[in-house]
């Protein structure tokens, strides 16, 4: 990309995230949150603090810590329990989820999916690439999880700022069954992982989740340092799309290519393990998060 056109698109992003209205700020407890977790000097009780402020955050951790989602014996009746149980990561996610999913409301994407569609989507997405992780034994399954969830929030921004563009672009999909976000930036002039990177910035999310959701279509132009989240995010992403869960246009094209996938250090069985999984792990979130 040459330097001007670069230059032109940073500032179709800037005038994009500056425009929302609705998504413009996390709600300030969920924004306390992360902050409070990105320090490594916090401790749970911090956590705890901020969290047990929120009656409403309150009953939706200790909903989703009692599920079969996290699979903890017993049942866990306080805040600060759950939050020395799952660290502070989790606890972190679920507030994560409770803020996002009350933005993916009431609105049509197009004629066949509507915001709660891509919802559904991005917690497909999370729940499956969270289980790649754990698959492999890698220490980011709860990274991996809200990487996934926010992944496509750079829509949200073309759906509030330029939705009659959005629609365009799903139907130009949809007839002409070519690349989501090529077409974007043909309509659009930018396309929603540029978008989505820029609000994850302004959210002031983990770096690996700006990248996520900067990059999750085209993983392999990352350093290999930065590669391995969105790697999992990217074939998450793939899965979810082939298998109809929500909003699938973004990724419907796209194709799961044994190279691709041995890079990101997984096998093709892992992948078709997590395929076959996908509706039991649906099945545990989708109650909790949607």
């Amino acid at each position: 990309m040459s330097s001007a056109v670069a230059g032109d698109t940073q500032v179709l992003v800037q005038q994009a995230i500056k425009k929302v209205s609705t998504i413009a700020t996390l709600p300030e407890v969920t924004a306390r949150i992360i902050k409070t977790v990105e320090d490594p000097k916090s401790t749970a009780q911090q956590l705890h603090q901020i969290v047990a402020h929120d009656p409403a955050l309150v009953t939706r951790v200790l909903k989703v810590v009692n599920s079969s989602f996290y699979g903890l014996p017993g049942q866990i009746g306080s805040v600060e329990r759950a939050i020395v149980l799952l660290g502070l990561n989790a606890v972190k996610n679920i507030a994560v989820a409770a803020s996002l999913g009350q933005m993916f409301r009431g609105v049509k994407l197009c004629e066949e999916f509507s915001a709660k569609d891509l919802w559904t989507h991005c917690v497909a997405v999370g729940v499956a690439a969270r289980d790649l992780a754990r698959q492999l034994k890698l220490p980011i399954a709860d990274e991996a999880f809200l990487a996934g969830m926010i992944h496509d929030i750079g829509i949200l921004v073309s759906l509030q700022t330029s939705p009659e563009q959005l629609r365009q672009v799903c139907e130009l999909v949809k007839r002409e069954q070519r690349d989501f976000c090529e077409i974007e930036r043909e309509v659009m002039g930018v396309d929603h992982q540029q978008l989505g990177m820029g609000l994850a910035e302004m959210w002031k999310f983990p770096l690996s989740c700006q990248l996520v959701a900067g990059h999750h279509h085209q993983p392999l132009i990352l350093s290999d340092s930065n590669r391995t989240l969105v790697m999992l995010v990217h074939i998450a992403d793939t899965l979810c799309c082939q298998a109809g869960q929500g909003f699938n246009l973004t990724a419907a094209n796209q194709k799961l290519e044994e190279p691709l996938v041995r890079e990101s250090g997984l096998e093709m069985h892992i992948v078709e393990k997590t395929r076959t999984n996908l509706p039991e792990l649906m099945a545990a979130a989708s109650g909790l998060f949607n």
